[in-house]
């Protein structure tokens, strides 16, 4: 029987000891966060590797909390009932979890409202959740920390858009600087008199207030945080038609968010929304939203747009890790964390990445994590049906949650373990993802690729190398190496995989075996 290896006596190389089973990081294996806000109010529970987590549950109510407040001052009772009643249930799920007690924040509306002392005082009085209502800055700060758990050591302006309000946050070196908070909710917006005209006035005026308090200088990178923004982007990927349908880290220019918002205007949103596959309450909002993203976009000038899924509840999550777990990449750790809990030997994609990387000799940093990332991940789908392990693969890489990845490099991983498995890419249904890709990454997906597959025969154990691929560019001669221990495992298969990865690099091939 295979032992595992001890973990302090490995060199881990430079992506460092994973970190997910040390005690800090196992304590936040599992947090359940609320997150009560102007317009919704929602429930998370994070689940897995703790610097890169999966969303083991979560639920939103769309409650409009602050619907009337400019007017009224309170918050809006029936929204008062229904966020009750939801938080009521979110404790009893968290009580069958095991993960009591919840983390629960309050933003704008519940601070802004005259009854928003007296509802933190009756949930907790009803549910037994300690309700913190936090302030505009605050709320800046832990959504900059939100866009800080996807993107370590991040530099640009944050700004999170809530139904009540909206915040910015600049970012430099991986921390939280200057932050202000504003009133351009659309829930706000919706309440302000005089039509389209005095609200393009009022956040016209607002934005440039704002700009002035940043103290910002144009040309910085723009990371959007919200459920309006997202929204926004969904509209977009709809009129561009984009392929790949994941929200995180999908970027926007200026001139597409000008069309965009000019697209919004004039359809039916009715129609837009089923499209869209967004929420009636939500997509309400949304022609207001694009106001002040245009505006937004006019007054700083960011020379790109990223929008972030992780916001105030993920920041919420990072603001209680370690130092050290949060300066580690997070989609290393989450394919360590998926390798350590579904690969049938695990701890192999080390080993995989030592044996693949002579393939790779001018790999700058950003490709090797790509690299490793296969590595780790190239044997998690076992379990699906031989006819499927490919597309599974490939649907794996490219739609989960993993942070740090821009959508191209998710297209690229996905192709890389895709032609793990199968010589065929060409005439799958994921076929127009692949026009993302250069024709040189292309072929860099299919060398790794092959690379993969042909490890994956050499199995010996967790902490035994195989051996070692030697690649003469310039001669354009491969050689593989193997130990006398992994000779037998060297059979018909090995070979006929061994020369495909050699027809891909139009190498020469040869097989040397030590003593």
């Amino acid at each position: 029987m295979t032992t595992q290896p001890d973990p302090d006596t490995i060199d881990w190389g430079p992506f460092g000891r994973p970190l997910f089973e040390d005690p800090a990081a196992k304590n936040l294996s599992r947090v359940g966060v609320i997150d009560v806000g102007s317009n919704s109010v929602r429930l998370v529970v994070f689940d897995g590797a703790a610097r890169s987590p999966a969303y083991f549950y979560n639920e939103k109510i769309m409650c409009a909390l602050g619907a009337g407040l400019s007017e009224t001052g309170h918050l809006n009772p029936e929204g008062r009932r229904r966020a009750l009643s939801a938080i009521r249930r979110f404790a009893a799920l968290a009580e069958g979890m095991g993960i009591l007690p919840l983390t629960a924040v309050a933003t704008a509306a519940v601070r802004e409202a005259s009854d928003g002392q007296d509802f933190r005082d009756e949930i907790l009085r009803e549910t037994g959740v300690k309700l913190w209502i936090i302030d505009g800055k605050e709320e800046a700060r832990l959504s900059a920390q939100g866009v800080l758990l996807g993107w370590p050591g991040s530099y640009g302006l944050v700004c999170d858009i809530g139904g009540s309000s909206m915040e910015l946050a600049d970012l430099a070196e991986g921390r939280v600087g200057q932050r202000v908070t504003s009133a351009l909710g659309p829930l706000k917006l919706r309440e302000i008199k005089g039509g389209k005209k005095a609200v393009k006035a009022y956040v016209r005026e607002t934005m440039a207030r704002l700009h002035d308090e940043m103290g910002n200088e144009t040309g910085m990178r723009l990371f959007l945080v919200g459920g309006s923004w997202r929204a926004i982007a969904r509209v977009d990927m709809e009129r561009r038609n984009y392929p790949l349908t994941v929200l995180h880290e999908y970027r926007m220019s200026s001139r597409q968010i000008s069309k965009t918002a000019k697209y919004i205007a004039e359809s039916d949103l009715q129609d837009l929304r089923g499209r869209c596959n967004i929420s009636d309450s939500r997509m309400s909002l949304v022609p207001l939203a694009s106001i002040v993203l245009k505006e937004l976009m006019r007054t700083f000038k960011p020379k790109d747009v990223a929008i972030s899924s992780y916001g105030i509840r993920e920041g919420m999550l990072f603001e209680q890790m370690p130092r050290e777990l949060r300066d580690r990449d997070p989609l290393i750790e989450a394919c360590r964390f998926a390798e350590a809990k579904d690969a049938r030997l695990p701890g192999f994609g080390r080993l995989l990445y030592d044996f693949v990387k002579p393939l790779f000799p001018r790999a700058n940093w950003q490709r090797k994590r790509i690299i490793k990332a296969a590595c780790l991940l190239h044997d998690v789908s076992w379990r699906a049906h031989p006819d499927y392990r490919a597309e599974v693969t490939f649907d794996n890489a490219t739609r989960a949650n993993l942070g740090g990845l821009k959508h191209y490099e998710r297209v690229l991983l996905g192709l890389a373990l895709m032609n793990r498995y199968t010589n065929k890419t060409d005439k799958t249904r994921f076929a127009p993802l692949f026009e993302m890709l250069e024709p040189a990454q292309i072929k860099e997906a299919e060398v790794l690729g092959k690379a993969l597959r042909l490890g994956a025969m050499l199995w010996l154990s967790a902490d035994e190398p195989p051996g070692k691929l030697k690649w003469k560019a310039k001669s354009a001669e491969l050689q593989l190496i193997l130990t006398a221990h992994a000779k037998p495992l060297y059979g018909e298969v090995a070979e006929s995989r061994f020369a495909a990865l050699a027809s891909a690099l139009g190498a020469t091939p040869t097989v040397k075996f030590t003593k």
